[in-house]
């Protein structure tokens, strides 16, 4: 994916933001059978197949201009969508080195990175960026290293400080979160942040993935897949700004829907930091419209029986119980029945 072709395009109000072919053969489609329900899904974060969204630590697409483009105008808006608290500095320099170091070495044509010392020079050349700064000297930034290299790299962010025998969001960059606050999520612990989620404790999921993550080692990172619908290829859909997004559900109709119903996959990858001993926990988000989803009949077919089985305790907390209706019978003209092998492969 060295040889990138960048799109002008947006996510929000005329929403010109589309897939190319290559985009969705790659899209991480995220059901592996024909129904839902939560599990802990956790798989090595390891190199994948080329060309994929695996193949890097940090995926960079053709969508990338445009979504560092919307993430500086949603927090042009709202300054509260980063925050850190003061002792998370040390994993802000491992956040901005592991960012920079991975981003030069798997993309060499469109960042470079240079090392006199602690004299590093930063080179972004799709954002026409340049700096030359001190590690581990903030003042040598224009801003501190977690915002600095969050506004350069697609998806969320949360720094995650490890105490006490569990994980606190002590730090987060989040331009384009589904439905969740980082100003109000910011300093709580695994389980109180993780409280709203139905199912979760009864399920075992929530016990489980913190077992997990605790005993996460330096240089194996891993990953696992979320999804959830929006209404328009919008990434900043948090609830500050429910008012410019929440109307949207209302406006779809039979004869819309397959152009403006989107699965959105989110890639969650965590990785141990090696300053700090805390994680990083990237939130990367994908969008397929209903109709580019049929370009590949076995997705449509089985998120059509994933959607038509969705516990209605899930379908609540997704948002997505009002137009549900709609989009599964919209699906449904596009399933066969065929019985379909376990696994995400295309054909």
């Amino acid at each position: 994916m060295n040889n990138l072709a960048f799109k002008q395009e947006t996510f929000r109000d005329d929403y010109t933001y589309h897939n190319s072919p290559e985009a969705i053969r790659r899209f991480p489609y995220p059901f592996d059978k024909d129904e839902y329900m939560y599990s802990v899904n956790i798989e090595p974060h390891n190199s994948g197949a080329p060309g994929s969204v695996f193949e890097h630590a940090f995926d960079i697409d053709e969508h990338y201009v445009a979504e560092c483009h919307d993430k500086a105008l949603t927090l042009k808006q709202d300054k509260g969508r980063y925050a850190a608290l003061p002792h998370m500095m040390d994993a802000q320099w491992d956040f901005l080195e592991m960012t920079m170091e991975n981003m030069a070495q798997d993309y060499p044509e469109q960042f470079k990175l240079t090392k006199d010392g602690n004299n590093w020079t930063w080179k972004n050349l799709p954002l026409g960026i340049e700096d030359s700064f001190v590690f581990g000297d903030a003042s040598t930034l224009p801003m501190e290293p977690f915002e600095y290299m969050g506004r350069q790299v697609q998806g969320d962010y949360v720094l995650l400080d490890q105490r006490e025998g569990t994980l606190f969001a002590d730090a987060g960059f989040i331009t384009s979160q589904a439905d969740w606050s980082l100003a109000f999520d910011i300093g709580m612990s695994w389980h109180q942040w993780h409280a709203p989620v139905p199912r979760m404790e009864q399920l075992g999921v929530l016990e489980r993935g913190l077992k997990f993550l605790l005993s996460l080692q330096q240089g194996n990172p891993v990953r696992r897949t979320n999804w959830t619908m929006t209404i328009n290829p919008r990434l900043d859909t948090s609830p500050e700004h429910y008012p410019q997004w929440g109307p949207d559900r209302t406006t779809v109709t039979p004869e819309n829907i397959g152009q403006k119903a989107h699965l959105r996959v989110e890639l969650q990858t965590m990785f141990r930091l090696p300053r700090s001993n805390g994680i990083l926990f990237g939130i990367r988000a994908y969008l397929i419209s209903l109709e580019e989803l049929k370009e590949y009949p076995r997705r449509v077919k089985r998120f059509h029986r994933v959607l038509s089985g969705l516990h209605p305790d899930l379908q609540e907390y997704k948002g997505i119980k009002g137009y549900l209706p709609l989009v599964v019978e919209w699906l449904s003209k596009y399933d066969d029945g065929e019985t379909l092998p376990l696994g995400t492969q295309l054909v």
